[in-house]
């Protein structure tokens, strides 16, 4: 409970910082990724190095994970006629298989599973349109309904639990 509590404070103080819609909103585009994709591949490692690397918002980013994860898992059976249709269908493409699957890095990759390479592909795909509503959506967050956000009670009431956790470290 406390982590999501921390979770949504940090997405609040995201919002409301001064960091730009861009930066939150490539957070929510890499985010994604690790919630479309299936977590144990090495592809999510390198995303995850982005969002800890990259001046973009980590706390969207987990966001974003969160909930893109069942979004992943309702998707599944698109991401595989995805994958097969790439692996299996597509006959051009077999030597490209063929050769990374042979490449002992690339191997790691796990990209001869169908699910696998259809979720990495169709969330290159939506990438750009994910960063592009994430970013209008804090720019209304921000023009419309932000300074409310700031006034109402439910916010003050996380702010102060931040005070309090600040108190508890020094507390005797």
């Amino acid at each position: 409970m406390l982590t999501l509590l921390k979770l949504v404070r940090s997405l609040f103080n995201t919002l409301h910082s001064d960091g730009s819609p861009g930066q939150i909103a490539a957070g929510v585009a890499l985010g994604a990724a690790l919630g479309l994709t299936p977590i144990a591949n090495v592809h999510n490692v390198l995303v995850f190095l982005l969002l800890a690397v990259l001046n973009v918002s980590f706390a969207a980013g987990l966001l974003a994970w969160g909930v893109f994860v069942p979004v992943g898992f309702l998707l599944d059976p698109v991401f595989d006629r995805i994958g097969h249709w790439l692996l299996v269908d597509m006959q051009s493409l077999r030597p490209l298989w063929t050769a990374w699957d042979n490449v002992p890095g690339l191997a790691l990759t796990n990209f001869n599973n169908t699910v696998v390479l259809g979720s990495v592909v169709a969330w290159l795909l939506l990438f750009l349109p994910i960063y592009f509503l994430a970013r209008f959506g804090v720019l209304r967050y921000r023009a419309t309904i932000g300074a409310r956000v700031r006034q109402s009670r439910f916010y003050k009431a996380l702010q102060a639990s931040q005070v309090y956790n600040v108190y508890t470290w020094f507390r005797p």
